[in-house]
C-alpha cells in the first residue's frame, strides 16, 4: 500500500471518527454536518498540505450548497481585515527585502553577537519574543522569517528547523501583552483589563515559556544547531561576511538603506501607537492598525513606481491568503450553528464550577482547540460561557489568562496552530520550495509547546490566591 494511499485512509478514518463522535456528543444534523466538513477540511489540510486550498475551496462549497453558511456570513467570517493587513505588511516587506534592508540589519548586529550559534539563536529568538509582544505575532514573523531565511540562505543550512523556532518564539512572545495577538485584545476587552495588567500577569509567564521553549528548542535541534556552528566556524576562517555575501553572490548596494529605514521605523511605530490615534480620532478599534499596514504598503508601492506591479505580483502570497480567508469562514461556521459553543459547554460542566478544575480544563481545552483551528474563534467561543459563570458568582479572573495561555502557547504544536504558524511555512515553500510535514513540525512542537504551557499554568495555580483577590 503506497504511502498516498495509506494517507487516504486514514484521511477517511478520522473524518468518519470525528463526525460519529460528534453524533454521540448529542449535536444536531446541521452541527454534525459542519463538524464533517470542517474535520474533512482540517485533517487534508495537515496531511495533504500542498492541496490544502483545494480542500478549502470544496469545504466551503459544501458549506454554502448545505445551507450552513450564506454568502454575507462568509464574506463577515473570513477576515477581510487581517487580510488586507497581511497584504499591506507582505508588501512593506518585499520592499525591505528588494532593497536588502535585512541584510544591512544583519551586518550590524552580528559583530555584537560573535561567532556562536547559541548566541546568535538567542538573540533572534529574543527579538522575536519582543517584536510579537510590542507590535503583534503576524507584523512579527514577516520581519523575522525573512532574517531567519536569510541567515540559511547564506550559511547553506535547511531553514525548516530554524524558522520552527522563530515561530515559537513568536507565539509565546505574542500572549506577553495585549498588542501582541488578537486573543489579548479579545480577552482585554470582555475582561476589562488594560496593559498593565498584562505586563502583570502575563509577561513574566511569557518570559517563563519562552526560556523553557529556547532551552528545550536547542536540546531538540541540536543537529542543525551544531550544522550552524560549523558554518559560522567555516566562514569566519575565510574572512566571509554574512551581510556582503548578498544570499545570491551579489554584494549589497549601497546608499540605500537610509529610505528603507525610514519604511520600516514607520510602520513599527505606526503599529505601535495605533490605539492613541485610534481615540484620538475617534476611530473603531483596530482601524489604524489595518490603516497603518495600507498606508505604508501604498507609500512603498509611490516610490516603486514602475515596479510596483512586481512587487505585488510576486510578494504577496496570495496562495495562502486564499487559505487563510476560508480557513476563517470554515471555523467561523462552527460557531455559527453553535458547535464551538457545546464544546465549550461541556468542558465547563465537567469541573463543576470549581475554580481548579476550570483553570485546568479552560487551559488545555482551549489549546488543543487552538492547536487545530484558528485560536481567536476558539477563545471567542469560551468567552459566553466564562461570562455566564461570571453572573452566577464564580471568580473568573484567572480563567482569562487560561485562556490566553492556552490559546497562544499551545499553537505551537501544529502547522495550524496560529496565524505566524501558516505564513511562515507559506513562506517556506514560497521562498525556499521547502515543504514541512505535519510529523516534522508536530514532535518539535510536542517536546516544546506542553511543557511550556504546563509551566504557566502551574505559575497560574502558583497565583491563584493572588489572582483571585486581583478579580
Amino acid at each position: 500500500m503506497s504511502a498516498t494511499v495509506k494517507k487516504a485512509v486514514l484521511y477517511v478514518v478520522l473524518v468518519a471518527a470525528l463526525s460519529l463522535l460528534a453524533v454521540a456528543g448529542g449535536l444536531s444534523a446541521p452541527q454534525v454536518l459542519s463538524v464533517a466538513v470542517f474535520s474533512s477540511f482540517i485533517i487534508g489540510t495537515l496531511l495533504f498540505w500542498p492541496f490544502r486550498l483545494a480542500f478549502a475551496l470544496v469545504g466551503i462549497a459544501v458549506l454554502l450548497a448545505s445551507g450552513l453558511l450564506d454568502v454575507p456570513h462568509l464574506i463577515e467570517f473570513a477576515s477581510l481585515d487581517v487580510i488586507l493587513f497581511l497584504v499591506g505588511m507582505m508588501i512593506i516587506i518585499g520592499y525591505l527585502e528588494n532593497n536588502h534592508f535585512f541584510e544591512a540589519l544583519l551586518e550590524k548586529v552580528l559583530p555584537y553577537i560573535g561567532g556562536s550559534a547559541k548566541k546568535l539563536m538567542v538573540a533572534l529568538l529574543a527579538i522575536s519574543f519582543v517584536s510579537a509582544a510590542l507590535v503583534d505575532e503576524v507584523t512579527s514573523i514577516l520581519f523575522m522569517s525573512a532574517i531567519m531565511l536569510r541567515i540559511c540562505r547564506h550559511y547553506k543550512l535547511n531553514p525548516v528547523p530554524f524558522i520552527i523556532m522563530v515561530v515559537f518564539a513568536t507565539n509565546i512572545g505574542s500572549s506577553a501583552t495585549v498588542v501582541g495577538n488578537p486573543i489579548g485584545v479579545l480577552i482585554a476587552l470582555r475582561a476589562g483589563l488594560a496593559f498593565p495588567d498584562f505586563l502583570r500577569w502575563a509577561t513574566p509567564i511569557s518570559l517563563a515559556a519562552w526560556v523553557v521553549t529556547v532551552l528545550l528548542s536547542f536540546v531538540f535541534f541540536r543537529k542543525p544547531m551544531a550544522q550552524l556552528q560549523q558554518a559560522i566556524d567555516a566562514q569566519r576562517e575565510t574572512g566571509s561576511e554574512l551581510a556582503a555575501a548578498g544570499g545570491e553572490g551579489e554584494a549589497r548596494p549601497a546608499g540605500n538603506f537610509a529610505l528603507p529605514l525610514v519604511i520600516f521605523l514607520g510602520t513599527i511605530i505606526g503599529l505601535l501607537s495605533h490605539k492613541s490615534v485610534e481615540h484620538l480620532l475617534g476611530l473603531d478599534h483596530n482601524v489604524m492598525l489595518v490603516g497603518t499596514a495600507l498606508l505604508f504598503a501604498g507609500i512603498v508601492l509611490f516610490i516603486e513606481r514602475e515596479k510596483a506591479r512586481d512587487l505585488v505580483e510576486k510578494r504577496v502570497d496570495w496562495w495562502t491568503l486564499a487559505f487563510f480567508m476560508l480557513l476563517f469562514a470554515s471555523a467561523g461556521t462552527l460557531r455559527y450553528v453553535g458547535v464551538t459553543e457545546e464544546i465549550a459547554k461541556g468542558i465547563i460542566h465537567l469541573t463543576g464550577g470549581e475554580i481548579v478544575p476550570l483553570v485546568w480544563i479552560v487551559t488545555w481545552g482551549i489549546g488543543i482547540l487552538s492547536a487545530f483551528m484558528d485560536n481567536v474563534l476558539a477563545v471567542a467561543s469560551f468567552i459566553p460561557i466564562v461570562g455566564d459563570l461570571q453572573n452566577i458568582g464564580v471568580n473568573v479572573f484567572p480563567l482569562w489568562w487560561a485562556m490566553l495561555f492556552g490559546g497562544t502557547i499551545l499553537g505551537n504544536l501544529t502547522l495550524v496552530g496560529s496565524t505566524a504558524n501558516i505564513i511562515a511555512v507559506g513562506l517556506l515553500e514560497r521562498r525556499e520550495n521547502k515543504h514541512i510535514t505535519f510529523m516534522e513540525w508536530f514532535w518539535p512542537g510536542l517536546v516544546t509547546a506542553v511543557p511550556s504551557l504546563l509551566l504557566a499554568l502551574v505559575l497560574l495555580l502558583v497565583q491563584l490566591p493572588l489572582l483571585l483577590s486581583a478579580g
